[in-house]
């Protein structure tokens, strides 16, 4: 837990200095162990830090070359989520990755004809909120909860519902962030939900697990400038 802590502050650190430095798009981070020295930590502490960087889309790591800058978190983004808690809202997403990729696989395998009609009526209660001016993310976190509701396990539920703040953080600043944006990525964003729906419909749960995670992987995109 010690090191979990530890690397979440590193992880902050090294968002603070990229921001803080103006450091821009393709821009080399200082090296292992100088971060370790700018840090009072251990160089596997700053590589822990760095290895969660690259996976949220932030730092790449070149070999033999360092990490470099791979995108800048906006001020739009840190609005919704402080650098002191971005590594952990983030990091919900390779949990969603799991978690709800499955969910989508067993929905669209177990959902009844009840539960299936739910899920549509979500899917066009968040396409009229998409449209819209308002905000949006109830009708987003309503759609995913009625797609983990139609696998029949309570489990998966309990599961979801843990990652509640942090799911709703994301889906709040995603929203937010795509309407700043040119009115496409508002497509994209709901042409992701409707093939999931769409591979539920067919009972197809491959394609909607696929399905899942690409909206998830391309929804951590946008967060990004």
């Amino acid at each position: 837990m010690a090191q979990e802590r530890l690397a979440d502050r590193a992880y902050t650190g090294i968002v603070d200095m990229i921001n803080g430095d103006d450091m821009a798009v393709g821009d080399r981070l200082p090296s292992e162990s100088r971060l370790a020295v700018r840090f009072g930590m251990s160089r596997t502490i700053v590589r822990e830090a760095l290895a969660r960087l690259a996976s949220d889309g932030i730092t790449e790591a070149r070999r033999g070359a360092g990490s470099f800058v791979k995108s800048r978190p906006s001020d739009r983004m840190l609005a919704y989520m402080p650098t002191a808690g971005l590594s952990a809202t983030l990091g919900t997403y390779e949990v969603r990755f799991v978690l709800e990729s499955e969910t989508a696989r067993l929905a669209a395998q177990r959902r009844s004809s009840d539960e299936m009609a739910q899920i549509e009526e979500a899917l066009v209660m968040l396409r009229t909120a998409l449209l819209s001016s308002a905000p949006a993310h109830d009708e987003d976190m309503l759609l995913h909860r009625r797609i983990v509701l139609a696998t029949a396990n309570p489990a998966f539920l309990a599961a979801f519902e843990a990652l509640f703040p942090e799911v709703e953080r994301i889906m709040r600043a995603g929203v937010d962030i795509s309407r700043s944006r040119p009115p496409e990525v508002i497509g994209a964003m709901m042409r992701e939900h409707e093939m999931v729906v769409d591979a539920i419909r067919a009972q197809d749960g491959d394609a909607a697990a696929l399905a899942m995670r690409w909206h998830l992987s391309e929804g951590r995109k946008r967060l990004m400038p």
